[in-house]
């Protein structure tokens, strides 16, 4: 680490403690030259999801998008907030996992999918039907059918 008064290259670390909940470490140096102190922080490199959307566009995934579809979907349903923030946080998991930090729109959407439709029905059908495009009511009663048969076996 380089010292903001001299330059030189060469410094001892006198303290070394986390902050930011762990998220990052606060280390107070001094200069082997010049004897000043000085603090440098240190915190992972966060590399950035993508997703792809359905046109092969890409943009930076975004939190606050999929709360607010999944809230969108969830109201008026006994879905809560803190049951929407730990599915996100599920699904957010899920992705930043992969050894691959691009994932399709498509995989999300099955992953929301896959959660809603244990929490409310309601909710996934209402999110299948936007995720999904519902051209007409028959593709949206195919939809009812799949979900009413997996909740029978």
């Amino acid at each position: 680490m380089k010292c903001p008064y001299c330059e030189c290259v060469e410094s001892k670390v006198i303290d070394s403690r986390p902050v930011d909940d762990g998220a990052s470490i606060r280390r107070r140096r001094e200069c082997l030259s010049c004897e000043k102190r000085f603090t440098t922080y240190e915190q992972i490199e966060s590399v950035p999801l993508v997703v792809i959307k359905k046109d092969g566009k890409r943009q930076v995934y975004n939190r606050q998008k999929l709360m607010n579809g999944i809230l969108r979907a969830s109201e008026k349903t006994p879905v809560t907030y803190p049951q929407v923030e730990s599915l996100v946080s599920e699904i957010e998991s899920n992705m930043y996992s992969r050894l691959d930090k691009e994932i399709s729109s498509n995989e999300i959407g099955e992953l929301v999918m896959d959660r809603l439709k244990q929490i409310n029905d309601i909710a996934y059908v209402r999110f299948a039907s936007v995720y999904r495009e519902f051209k007409d009511v028959n593709t949206f009663l195919d939809e009812l059918n799949r979900l009413l048969h997996s909740n029978n076996k």
